[in-house]
């Protein structure tokens, strides 16, 4: 059964890093373009990063350039996304997609972004 699962979130202050993971199961990460999205409350949802499965291009949103890597972990089928010099307004729970057939959706990991 294919399936996205993320984790990593957390309480971070600002200025602080995580680094959150997209781990599928079904299918190989590595022959699909994976995005990241997020949605702060009364927000609407925000396109953060992608990378894609045969180049590996990257896009990050503005509001993260400079700031979040995307890469990927071919042999634990995963996505990572670095998130360093975290603001208040990173705050949101963030969702990693994947089209693969049928467009797959992970369950969502919190982040807090606090002092």
């Amino acid at each position: 059964q294919e399936q996205l699962v993320e984790s990593g979130g957390g309480l971070v202050q600002p200025g602080g890093s995580l680094r959150l993971s997209c781990v599928a199961s079904g299918f190989f990460l590595e022959n699909y373009a994976v995005g990241w999205f997020r949605q702060a409350p009364g927000k609407e949802r925000e396109g953060v990063s992608c990378i894609g499965s045969g180049d590996g291009s990257t896009y990050f949103a503005d509001s993260v350039k400079g700031r979040f890597t995307i890469s990927r972990d071919r042999m634990k089928n995963a996505v990572y996304l670095q998130m360093n010099s975290l603001k208040p307004e990173d705050t949101a729970i963030y969702v990693c997609t994947v089209v693969a057939g049928a467009q797959y959706w992970g369950q969502g990991t919190q982040v807090t972004v606090s002092s």
